[in-house]
């Protein structure tokens, strides 16, 4: 990583930027325009990422955003759904990050996203089944390996919305 990426880190930097660097893979000179603005997404629930974690955070400034399950777009598309059953695996998965950010070994940076439940074209119980059961549950998995009885209570948890 360090030999694609070290020249990269230190000319994103202020003081570097109209800088050429002679990248040490090929020996050609490389800069980063003074006016080019990097925007990236990183999940902190991510944990591959330790490694290069602290390299980017002394270059970059962070935004902490949260899913955007009370968003007005969010909103504005469940209600578009009109579905009971996904209004309900909605408040469901709320009630899920509640737990998960109050949980001293994960915090809000675990939480459910809303992009499992969005930009669908049709609403189906089976739709909703398939996210629980192979995106949202072993998520859970992982996270509550050493705690059954709770992956268990929010299994049946999630599976009781369809019920």
């Amino acid at each position: 990583m360090s030999k694609i990426f070290g020249e990269l880190l230190m000319l994103i930097e202020n003081d570097y930027r109209g800088t050429a660097a002679t990248l040490a893979y090929n020996g050609k000179p490389f800069s980063v325009p003074e006016n080019l603005y990097i925007i990236g997404m990183m999940n902190t629930a991510d944990r591959s990422l330790a490694m290069i974690d602290y390299a980017l955070r002394r270059r970059f400034s962070f935004f902490e955003m949260q899913p955007g399950f009370d968003s007005e777009g969010f909103v504005q598309y469940q209600t578009k759904l009109n579905n009971e059953t996904f209004d309900r695996l909605i408040e469901t998965v709320k009630e899920l990050n509640r737990e998960i950010a109050n949980d001293r070994s994960l915090g809000k940076g675990f939480c459910i996203g809303h992009s499992y439940f969005s930009n669908w074209r049709e609403c189906t119980d089976e739709k909703m089944q398939t996210v629980v059961d192979f995106d949202i549950i072993p998520m859970l998995e992982e996270y509550w390996f050493d705690d059954a009885a709770r992956l268990q209570r929010w299994s049946n948890l999630l599976h009781g919305v369809f019920q």
